[in-house]
């Protein structure tokens, strides 16, 4: 593709994290961490909040709808299936966004937004009774308009763009239920299918699922108890979320509605509240209808970002605990004031601490660790063969133009920030490598996350030098020890849209009890 002339990558990159460290002077971070289920409670003030809180984002060409792409962003960490009455509703006083950059300012093109409303017909006079129920539903549930449902929601999608009115693509949408359990939820895959809708040329899907990330949380344990004993096991196994699915054609998304000139996008999820918020006392009373105000505040204003998911496993273990809420609530434009430790991330220190493995960071190669930088902050892209630059290739990584939006048309001098990077251009694999580009599958993660992508497995071993080393008998070595022994998911994920795996039902009891 050409481009004008411009200043090298690595002239680039050079300046700017030589800039950022200055600025920040090492306070920060943004190195891609492999210590937690991506964003599932990570910092103080979030982890009071999980119905806001983002667990994950995915962002990847649809494998069956290949001139589509599709986004998959989830909250509501750890939600326990049988967790009732209330279980677990999209909160009303929220926006929940995907961001879409394709400009490579950092900043969003296109923000999907959506909002939630109740329908709730639990109260007195909905339900022509003295007392009302505290039933979410009194009846098997076969639709989403069934009378025994008697807590429902719905959503309105809006697509907004700088400079433009907003747009409503979707208004009144049904929100899947929780799976309440077998005998009120026979068949949820039915309930599913009826809540998917179309919108912008593609589909829109709201509703519970599976949690589609895998891995072993025990790393907490000291590394994975300190002599890699603890692994083996999915923590996350049968815990559900809340998901938002939509798919979206290509053309809605590239800079000028080109893909071939700018194939390129930078996709994360937020979460907005309401900035004031007011706790009722005891004289407000209790709401008598579902008309009423059921909460326990009143809360208005404009909205404030309070969670903020790109890559995963970035805000968990490399955010130091007194900056998890202000990375929360910063945007990616902004990023350059957290990139003091990138060139030297944590994780390796503490693998060197724990088992003895040296530290690349104190190596030649993995000086500044510029395949950090062009993996985690600007994207991959072809560079001149002295190694790595603003989304340049670093030495053993592939020599590909794979996701930096520099090989945008319009965006040549992309600014470093800490999002997922996509490259629409890149056909989708007939067999996916969970490994992704490191396995030798350019349409997986970092390019882009698949639901299948074993993000953990891939960023521990980028961690510690894989793509510092073109020597195979050394990347073997990465590759074989720098594992969580959890490869897949528990539940497989659909063929076609929303792909993600339908929740665990209420009925099924924890893993490791008597049914």
């Amino acid at each position: 593709m050409a481009r004008p002339p411009r200043t090298t990558r690595r002239q680039r990159v050079t300046a700017a994290v030589t800039a950022t460290v200055t600025v920040a002077g090492g306070a920060a971070l943004l190195a891609p961490s492999t210590s937690s289920a991506s964003s599932h409670r990570e910092a103080p003030y979030i982890q009071g909040d999980p119905a806001v809180d983002n667990t994950d984002t995915y962002a990847f060409v649809s494998p069956d709808k290949p001139d589509t792409v599709t986004f998959v962003a989830n909250w509501a960490p750890f939600s326990e299936p049988a967790g009732g009455p209330n279980f677990f509703p999209w909160d009303t006083s929220a926006a929940y966004d995907i961001n879409v950059d394709n400009n490579g300012d950092a900043r969003p093109d296109l923000v999907f937004r959506y909002t939630f409303k109740d329908v709730d017909r639990r109260g007195a006079q909905e339900r022509g009774t003295v007392d009302g129920t505290f039933l979410y539903n009194d009846g098997p549930v076969t639709s989403l308009t069934d009378e025994n449902l008697l807590f429902r929601q719905t959503y309105d999608l809006t697509v907004l763009r700088p400079g433009l009115t907003p747009r409503r693509l979707l208004a009144g949408a049904p929100v899947a239920p929780s799976n309440v359990g077998e005998a009120s939820i026979p068949d949820y895959a039915a309930l599913r299918q009826q809540a998917v809708r179309r919108a912008l040329g593609g589909q829109s899907y709201v509703g519970q699922a599976d949690d589609a990330f895998f891995l072993d949380l025990r790393i907490f344990d000291l590394l994975y108890g300190g002599d890699l004993s603890e692994r083996g096991a999915d923590t996350l196994s049968g815990y559900n979320v809340n998901s938002i699915a939509l798919q979206v054609p290509k053309a809605e998304l590239a800079a000028g509605r080109d893909v071939g000139a700018n194939p390129v996008i930078g996709v994360w999820s937020t979460t907005s509240r309401l900035q004031n918020r007011q706790l009722l006392g005891t004289n407000a009373g209790p709401a008598t209808s579902a008309t009423d105000s059921s909460d326990a505040a009143n809360q208005s204003g404009s909205y404030v970002q309070v969670s903020r998911l790109g890559n995963p496993l970035v805000n968990e273990a490399v955010v130091p605990a007194q900056l998890k809420d202000f990375f929360n609530r910063s945007t990616p434009d902004r990023d350059a004031q957290f990139l003091g430790k990138v060139t030297d991330p944590e994780i390796p220190q503490l693998v060197e601490g724990i088992y003895g493995v040296p530290n690349p960071n104190r190596t030649e190669a993995g000086a500044g660790r510029p395949d950090l930088v062009a993996a985690f902050l600007t994207g991959i892209s072809r560079n001149n063969a002295s190694g790595a630059g603003a989304g340049g290739a670093a030495e053993g990584s592939p020599d590909v133009d794979l996701n930096s939006l520099d090989l945008n048309a319009v965006s040549p001098n992309a600014a470093p920030a800490e999002y997922l990077r996509l490259n629409m251009a890149i056909a989708p694999t007939a067999s996916p490598n969970r490994l992704g580009v490191i396995g030798g599958d350019v349409a997986g993660f970092p390019n882009g996350r698949r639901l299948g992508d074993d993000v953990v497995d891939i960023a521990l071993q980028v961690l510690e030098g894989i793509l510092l080393t073109s020597d195979p008998a050394q990347q073997k070595v990465i590759g074989d020890t720098f594992v969580d022994q959890v490869d897949v998911n528990d539940k497989a994920f659909l063929p076609t849209f929303p792909y993600v795996a339908d929740p665990h039902s209420g009925s099924d009891p924890r893993p490791g009890t008597v049914r």
